[in-house]
């Protein structure tokens, strides 16, 4: 058989020789030489070398002018203009830190520059400034400096190069992205005399092929460096980055191009050309969503208005981006800098429309601000979500679907309810993957049972670089990839704003036209909203049914405390100037003019919901915007409710007014705005011609200056009158046994002092000892040295350290019968803490209490002045009860916590945010410790705390220094806790009412009538919130409208009658939602006693809002009675 050989030239495919050293390489060290192509030690002969064409910067071509505006002012741009600039040169320097300087910016481009692709003004200030037209338009941000989210180039336009003249106005302010820490330091407090110099101020013509060489290196690297394993990919990359060091040439231009060629062996052929249509192609379904974001936090380095110029610096560059980048899609929270911007940047807000309008830039979150959500009362968060909801749909005719919380230090279960009832299905945050959750995409139930598809960026930041890094963790870091393989990710400088650069969209094209051609790299997608991702996310997990559930809360709230009371303080004021204010607009008996104040009233919110930005962890300047905001709030609502009660009561004086001193007669009234039944002692001032009303007191000091009324208002909601002790008062007293023990009491508990610590507390009615043997309560200090977070974290092992502090100097200042108090002075330091602690007549809960046992409360009322630093000041009890869970308030509910340290889990959780109470309860007794401005709190085994003070020094180095004056009680109860009144107390111990002298009762229609609103059947079931209807029309009185917010507050089902009035013309009654959007219309029932009323059934923690129609009493229809007609529960 013949065999038939072809042969070929060996030399022309593959060598029979071989006398080279071989093509083996050392592949780190490869890796390691990708560094030097661009900056660093050879940046004068690498890439960098070549990346301007031309740069000039001689008074010839560019002409400066400054203007310094005088101390902290921040002027208008057209204030600005009307000042008188002097010549200015590159190099000079400006400052102290915090102040604002203006430029006026001339510049003439030479002729032959038209040849160039582009020309661009590169000003450098080393900090934060933002480039105007002459006229006023913001264009665009700047960030100084060479930090990583460096942006000091401005594109001068091409018709403006042709022209070859150009003027532009820059306003430049002396902080950096991240404030002026003046040790460098992030969170160091800042620097108040730092300068910065004018670095460049130069015309240039940037070498774009070198420029886009230098961004496919920059991808090719990340490729090598980030794609796991050795793929084939990570290695082409590789080696295609190491090819173009080799071919790069600084003297030959066309090494540039060359160089770019290597790099479409890994991007493909020509894909450049295709810019964003890059995204059209390779796969159908991509699993990283992009999406331009820029979080600035609205007030934390820096103060509130700087913030105000940090939205328009990179809100005015995104605008800008989405002209050079068509993919671009932009989304940011936060009504408040929408309304700053509308309010000082009219023409940047119009623009910021336009592209809202053209589906580009997209509002999310709908709130107010990104609050923190563990501080704010119930009504507070709700109100977030109103006020959010309500401007975006005002301002661009749309509503947030997707509420957007990626910072914020806790998040309440309450939230996922509020979010659902604020007509938003989904939730983004970020904060909790420093925790190691266990989780990315997944439904959050919230206490209610209420859901909502919840995801946190598998990417863990919500400032990601756009990297291939990012992309691929999108992906290998996501926890659920069995139920859902798609991840979001938020790009963009943020905490301190700019938001995403033009290298951020050059790298995601790239990644993208890579994942065209690699499975080793996701692929990624651009030109979506938030909202489609979430739909997207939404089919492709049948609706949440295939994802895992979960639950979660968080947060710890001490720092600061002067700002956590006036939350709470305004929280509550507000509240009751709304429900005084609806009252006084429906019957104005006095002052038929009145109109109820919505405009100023929802300045006052406005104010209150900006400062819950705010958890503690701010520099001290913000402390004081904040401080006089919540100024503002009070002088405001004074007069506010001030005007209320003159139009619904006869002539009337607060018994803090200062002419209340001259009054000889009247009669002392209460008015409660808790809608529960109470009695309180208040105090009254016995002063000058007041003394004459002595008669209507029960009690007066040792000095005669006070007295001490009891007040009663047992049918609940109303006015509360004056009366002597009742039947069932049980006089209380305080008796000094031997030197150094006292003892307060009455015939159902005591409290004894011994040796200046709490040694017993001793239920009289049950013979039992709530403090174990040996063990005593009071005053500790902790040390309180975090590992690094100062004023945020409070570390475990503070518990290690500490200090029972003893109560010193004791004195009697009160004998009863109605309050019993001690004074005591506590030095600890260079701090002195002065406490009473007062004890109370029965009377101040046996009608809040739906139970006859109820225990009255032990009251400590602290003045504080704190001078220590790193230390920790708490109250303890230890109490002979055994709970593996204690209770703590949330919005509209609670929630329980370990007592034990069983998993890491329940370790973290040795201090947890609560609102007005925390108890320890077991079966039969517990005991509640109740606050009126602290919302830290915790319960290690049996010893339950309150947390006091902080004195963190970073970054405010002054945090909580100075003068405090707070209370907080101490609540035994018989019952386990769903079995007591421990929620009402709380309400009442932050709810006083409000007195007043009435000089003529004949002449107060109001005293005489019922309470207007009535909640019947459950008494787990509470009324909040009354207030007029968001779209009345207040300066008519056709057809009010009237809100009431209940919810259920232990966590079980009620079903109730809410009962209205028979002077309220009931026309008509809906179940909304917080926008009131209707849901049903609900029957109305005819009572037996004129009221009418609807029938409501609530599950555990269920929040309802129902708006009543008001009309004339000739419109309201005939209805059934309860007792005839029985129907469905709503």
């Amino acid at each position: 058989m013949a065999c038939n050989h072809s042969h070929h030239a060996a030399s022309a495919e593959y060598p029979k020789e071989n006398n080279g050293a071989g093509a083996k390489w050392i592949k780190h060290l490869t890796q390691n030489r990708l560094g030097t192509f661009n900056g660093g030690h050879f940046a004068d002969v690498n890439l960098s070398s070549v990346l301007f064409t031309h740069r000039i910067d001689n008074s010839e071509h560019v002409k400066l002018e400054v203007w310094s505006a005088p101390g902290l002012t921040k002027p208008s741009f057209e204030e600005a203009m009307e000042q008188k600039f002097k010549p200015a040169k590159k190099g000079d320097s400006f400052g102290p830190s915090w102040t604002n300087h203006w430029w006026k910016v001339s510049l003439t481009i030479p002729t032959y520059w038209e040849q160039y692709e582009r020309v661009q003004f590169e000003f450098d200030p080393g900090c934060e400034a933002m480039v105007f037209t002459t006229d006023g338009t913001p264009l665009q941000g700047i960030t100084g400096g060479n930090g990583g989210d460096r942006r000091v180039e401005y594109i001068i336009p091409r018709d403006v190069v042709k022209a070859g003249k150009h003027e532009i106005i820059i306003e430049s302010s002396c902080n950096g992205m991240f404030g002026v820490p003046w040790n460098g330091d992030t969170i160091a407090p800042p620097d108040m005399n730092r300068y910065f110099n004018l670095a460049s101020a130069d015309l240039v013509v940037p070498n774009m092929e070198a420029w886009h060489l230098m961004w496919d290196f920059q991808t090719l690297r990340e490729l090598s460096e980030s794609v796991p394993g050795n793929t084939s990919l990570q290695n082409k990359a590789l080696t295609t980055a190491n090819e173009i060091m080799n071919a790069f040439d600084k003297g030959d231009v066309k090494s540039l191009t060359r160089g770019r060629k290597l790099a479409e062996e890994v991007f493909g052929e020509a894909w450049a050309e295709k810019g964003e249509k890059i995204y059209e192609e390779g796969a159908d379904k991509a699993q990283v969503w992009g999406i331009g974001h820029c979080h600035i936090d609205t007030a934390w380095l820096w103060p509130y208005r700087v913030t105000q110029q940090k939205v328009a610096r990179s809100w005015s560059t995104q605008v800008d981006l989405m002209e050079r980048y068509p993919e671009h899609r932009f989304t940011c929270s936060q009504a408040q800098q929408y309304k700053w911007l509308e309010q000082l940047y009219p023409p940047l807000f119009e623009r910021v429309k336009e592209k809202i309008k053209e589906g580009k830039f997209h509002p999310v979150g709908g709130s107010w601000v990104e609050n923190d959500s563990n501080m704010p009362s119930g009504e507070a968060l709700a109100r977030q979500f109103i006020f959010g909801q309500r401007y975006f749909e005002s301002r661009f005719g749309v509503r947030c679907k997707t509420a957007w919380l990626p910072d914020s230090f806790g998040l309440t279960g309450a939230l996922p309810q509020l979010i659902r009832l604020a007509d938003m299905d989904y939730f983004f945050t970020q904060k909790l993957s420093c925790n190691n959750f266990p989780h990315s995409t997944f439904n959050w139930v919230g206490i209610d049972g209420t859901q909502v598809l919840c995801h946190m960026t598998p990417v863990d930041t919500y400032t990601a670089q756009a990297t291939v890094g990012d992309v691929n963790k999108g992906i290998t870091n996501h926890k659920n990839l069995e139920s859902s393989d798609v991840s979001l990710l938020v790009f963009g400088n943020g905490d301190g704003g700019g938001g995403p650069l033009a290298k951020m969209l050059e790298n995601l094209r790239r990644i993208r036209a890579t994942s065209n051609h690699s499975r080793d790299v996701p692929p990624v997608n651009m030109g979506h909203s938030v909202d489609e991702f979430f739909e997207f996310l939404a089919k492709d997990s049948n609706a949440g049914a295939k994802l895992p559930n979960w639950s979660f809360h968080r947060g710890t709230y001490t720092s600061h405390g002067s700002i956590k009371k006036g939350n709470r303080k305004s929280e509550i004021l507000l509240r009751d100037i709304e429900i005084i204010a609806t009252f006084a607009s429906l019957f104005r008996f006095h002052k038929t003019d009145y109109v109820y104040p919505d405009e100023k009233i929802n300045e006052c919110w406005e104010k209150v919901l900006l400062n819950q930005f705010l958890p503690g962890s701010a520099i001290g300047m913000v402390y004081e915007d904040a401080e006089k905001l919540y100024g503002e709030v009070r002088k405001d609502g004074r007069a506010l409710l001030e005007a209320a009660f003159k139009a619904i009561f006869p002539p009337s004086i607060s018994l803090t007014d200062p002419a209340f001193k001259s009054k000889k007669t009247g009669t002392i009234v209460g008015f409660n705005t808790t809608f529960f039944p109470r009695r309180d002692i208040v105090v009254v001032p016995m002063a000058g011609a007041a003394s004459r009303l002595r008669s209507q007191v029960v009690q007066t000091s040792k000095n005669g200056t006070t007295g001490f009324a009891l007040l009663d208002c047992a049918a609940g909601g109303g006015v509360a009158f004056g009366t002597g002790m009742y039947a069932d008062c049980k006089p209380v007293s305080v008796a000094r046994l031997g030197v150094n023990q006292y003892v307060l009491k009455n015939s159902s508990v005591q409290l004894t002092i011994a040796e200046g610590r709490i040694t017993s507390l001793y239920d009289v009615a049950l013979e039992r000892e709530l403090i174990p043997t040996g063990e005593t309560g009071g005053l500790v200090i902790f040390n309180d040295r975090p590992n690094y977070w100062d004023a945020w974290d409070v570390e475990i092992h503070h518990l290690e350290k500490f200090k029972k502090l003893r109560f010193e100097n004791i004195s009697i200042a009160a004998e009863g019968p109605l309050r019993a108090s001690l004074k005591a002075v506590v030095k600890h330091g260079q701090s002195t803490i002065t406490v009473l602690v007062c004890y109370y007549d029965m009377t101040d809960l046996v009608t809040a209490s739906l139970k006859k046992n109820s225990r009255s409360f032990f009251r400590f009322d602290a003045e504080v002045d704190w001078h220590e630093r790193h230390e920790f000041l708490k109250f303890e009890l230890p109490l002979n009860i055994r709970n593996d869970y204690a209770t703590y308030e949330t919005q509209f509910g609670h929630v329980q916590r370990p007592t034990h340290k069983n998993t890491t889990w329940d370790m973290a959780k040795f201090e947890v945010c609560g609102h007005k109470y925390a108890d320890l309860s077991e079966y039969g007794y517990g005991v509640a410790i109740l606050s009126e401005s602290k919302y830290g709190f915790s319960c290690r085994g049996n010893v339950l705390r309150i947390s006091l003070l902080r004195a963190a020094t970073a970054p405010d180095a002054e945090q909580d220094q100075g003068k405090h004056e707070f209370s907080w009680a101490v609540m035994p109860h018989q019952g386990s806790f769903l079995e007591s009144d421990v929620p009402i107390a709380a309400i009442l111990f932050n709810s006083p009412l409000h007195v007043r002298l009435l000089e003529d009762t004949n002449e107060a229609p109001l005293l005489k009538t019922k309470p207007a609103f009535l909640v019947e059947g459950a008494p787990n079931v509470f009324l909040e919130t009354v207030k007029r209807g968001l779209d009345d029309d207040f300066s008519s009185h056709d057809a009010p409208s009237v809100v009431l917010r209940l919810y259920e507050a232990y966590g079980g089902h009620g079903i109730v009658k809410l009962k209205f009035a028979p002077h309220l013309s009931v026309v008509k009654v809906l179940l909304t939602n917080l926008l009131e959007d209707k849901i049903e219309e609900l029957g109305v029932y005819q009572a037996e006693d004129g009221a009418s009323g609807v029938k409501l059934s609530f599950h555990g923690f269920e929040v309802k809002t129902v708006k009543l129609i008001l009309g004339k009493p000739s419109a309201v229809p005939k209805r059934e009675s309860w007792v005839t007609v029985e129907k469905p529960a709503y």
